[in-house]
């Protein structure tokens, strides 16, 4: 029997597959509709479509990769459990306290969020831990029989954080507090902050512990009926949820550590964009995954994701590794409107899936971006295969108010809509790019998503980039990074020493750390197919508040500690490659070790790619570029275009999963393994 790997992503306005048969390569894709009150409906019903359009025997199925949003949504709509948190006595307060800094500097009206626990659901217990790991105030048998009372006199709570100053050090009385807990109250979910990420700094750890717990209901529950209805589905497939990090963690794992999903398919679009770039022999790449809601930039170097370890999500902030992404809200559903200035805003409101743009007819009023491109003539008739029909005229009603407002042309709205949503994106990629040290000019812009070709000439020559990447299926890609994904964990521990002093308790840290990693590929992921480590210390300047990792050894065996020297050399060079410049005498700390566990999954096999056919348009259609006029414009079907075809614009290039527009001074050409690159003029 044949081995297939099924991917899924569940965006906001798609639920996209992709799905690829190990013995012989053959990819096939799929999209439907998502169904935002209850994502496993569309999950359920595609994958059925998927076998019964492509004959894929359900049995057959081995591996089924999930990248979920239930987390996000949960997270952004503060729809989670009611939580309690257990602290250190004095330290009640320090979630709502943070780090004492405003969401917008310069607005008073705005506060941050409150916290997920309210007050009188925080509880205090007399202990203390110090910070050489010492006991300085026992934890007693009373002082827990008086914490379960308390949380015994409180009704409805779901789930419980224990977060204890120090315990990153000495997790003892965490450990003592849970193990009571559980005890109690065997139905309530406990999460333990030295469990959950046992790293210094208080309140990034009490608040991705929060995180944790407040998560943990609901993304279990969601786990535990996915996976019972899959099976149901495809009997034989091995489950795997994809976490921010970049990798496949088991559903078990996923639901008791559910913070790592926080942003699960921005990576997963990610990871395959690194490998879509890889295949054609570009590895600088910065992404552009434009959806129905957001849009998501990523930059990858050499190949390779760049990772953050801090993140805030709708003003939460979480401590774990995460691929740096950042988001915007802009998408094909933003909804364009007239504020309060008189001037034109986009976004981040969105009219989603549900009832989305008017030109998809199917309840939606309010104008978007997809009836800007509707109006420019820049989207095809139909769309997602023929499942979504587009009606042009719905998209001029939409837009006509705010074109009567503003005093112009129905066009000239619509080309102001897209110049807006444009500026949005490129926003976000100066964030990710420029404020980070990296010119994109040197980059390919690789675009993504549902929208991505639509955008991406605008925004690349905002950007000054001339090379545009577009993989084989755009508007899947997420999908398509979550069958290529391995097995992945994270360990760190906290390891605070001089770089010119007694290393010993670093090495003993990268020994622990050693065993970690061999314990997780022995019990999680012994069936892989290859082994990878890689080890990363975050180091500072003496003196300095934060940190930069640096990845000091790689290999597939048990890691060492590199000499001091090494070290130092490895500190400097990516010091001097984030600031442009370093400081050689000055005296070096290590404050945490970091080592990522990778364990490689079968893959397909790279099918022969061959394709005949004559480049030959199938319509020519009048689209909007500038506000001079429509310009006859030549419509292809990506399918139909054979490798080493040349396309000059004006064009626009139509397939299952997105449109690609070629404005009049590019050209764009079909390489070896089918992806497509495009190349700006006058940039």
């Amino acid at each position: 029997m044949s081995n297939w790997i099924v991917g899924c992503d569940v965006g906001g306005t798609f639920t996209d597959f992709s799905a690829t048969e190990v013995a012989s390569g053959r990819a096939v894709i799929h999209k439907r509709p998502s169904t935002p009150d209850d994502p496993s409906r569309a999950i359920l019903t595609g994958l059925r479509e998927l076998t019964e359009m492509h004959s894929i025997e359900p049995a057959s199925i081995k591996r089924f990769a999930h990248g979920t949003t239930v987390a996000t949504n949960a997270l952004l709509q503060r729809k989670g459990a009611k939580v309690a948190v257990v602290t250190t006595k004095g330290f009640r307060d320090l979630l709502e306290i943070g780090r004492q800094a405003r969401p917008l500097i310069y607005d008073l009206q705005v506060d941050a969020p409150p916290a997920l626990a309210e007050r009188h659901l925080r509880f205090e217990i007399d202990e203390r831990i110090g910070p050489e790991g010492q006991v300085i105030r026992p934890l007693t048998d009373e002082a827990l029989a008086a914490l379960v009372e308390a949380i015994d006199g409180e009704d409805g709570i779901e789930a419980i954080a224990i977060c204890l100053i120090f315990s990153y050090i000495n997790p003892d009385h965490e450990q003592r507090i849970a193990r009571e807990l559980r005890k109690a109250f065997p139905e309530t979910f406990v999460s333990v902050s030295s469990e959950v990420q046992p790293e210094f700094r208080e309140y990034e750890r009490f608040s991705t512990t929060l995180i944790n717990a407040f998560l943990q209901p609901e993304v279990t529950r969601y786990m535990d009926r996915l996976q019972k209805e899959i099976r149901a589905v495809a009997p034989n497939a091995e489950f795997g949820i994809f976490q921010s990090s970049g990798g496949l963690m088991s559903v078990e794992r996923a639901a008791q550590l559910p913070v790592r999903t926080a942003l699960s398919g921005p990576a997963a679009g990610a990871v395959g964009a690194s490998g879509s770039g890889a295949a054609s022999k570009i590895d600088d790449v910065i992404t552009l995954d434009i959806g129905g809601t957001s849009t998501d930039v990523c930059l990858i170097r050499g190949g390779k994701t760049a990772l953050a370890n801090t993140r805030d999500i709708s003003g939460f902030r979480i401590r774990l590794p995460m691929v740096d992404i950042h988001t915007v809200g802009a998408g094909g559903g933003s909804i364009a409107r007239i504020g309060t200035d008189g001037l034109m805003k986009v976004g981040p409101e969105s009219a989603g899936a549900v009832p989305g743009p008017a030109c998809y007819c199917r309840g939606g009023t309010l104008p978007t971006v997809s009836d800007a491109n509707v109006l420019l003539g820049r989207l095809p008739k139909t769309l997602a295969g023929g499942g979504l029909t587009i009606d042009p005229d719905r998209a001029a009603s939409a837009i006509q108010p705010l074109a009567d407002e503003l005093g112009v042309s129905l066009q000239d709205a619509a080309l102001g809509i897209i110049g807006i949503v444009t500026a949005n994106m490129t926003r976000a990629i100066r964030v990710v790019s420029i404020e980070k040290g990296y010119d994109p000019r040197r980059f390919a812009l690789m675009p993504f998503g549902g929208a991505g070709g639509l955008h991406a000439a605008d925004v690349a020559r905002a950007l000054g980039m001339k090379s545009i990447l577009l993989p084989r299926a755009p508007g899947i890609l997420c999908a398509e990074g979550l069958i290529v994904a391995d097995l992945q964990e994270d360990f760190v521990i906290n390891a605070r020493a001089e770089l010119d002093g007694d290393l010993s308790v670093v090495e003993a840290g990268v020994s622990a750390l050693g065993e970690h990693a061999l314990s997780w590929f022995t019990h999680e992921a012994a069936d892989v197919e290859s082994r990878m480590m890689t080890l990363h210390f975050d180091m500072r300047y003496l003196g300095q508040n934060y940190e930069l990792s640096v990845e000091v050894w790689k290999g597939s065996d048990q890691p060492i500690c590199p000499a001091a020297s090494v070290l130092r050399e490895a500190f400097l060079a990516e010091y001097r490659r984030s600031y442009g410049h370093c400081d050689p005498d000055a005296p070096v700390e290590i404050v945490n070790l970091r080592l990522r566990a990778s364990g490689g999954l079968a893959r397909a096999k790279t099918a022969a790619i061959f394709r005949e056919g004559e480049l030959k348009p199938f319509d020519t259609v009048d689209v909007w570029f500038a506000g001079e006029g429509p310009v006859a414009t030549r419509m292809y079907r990506r399918e139909t275009l054979p490798i080493g075809s040349e396309i000059k614009g004006p064009a626009i290039i139509t397939q299952l999963d997105s449109t690609t527009v070629v404005p009049p001074d590019a050209v764009i050409r079909v390489d070896a393994v089918l992806n497509m690159i495009m190349e700006l003029e006058n940039v």
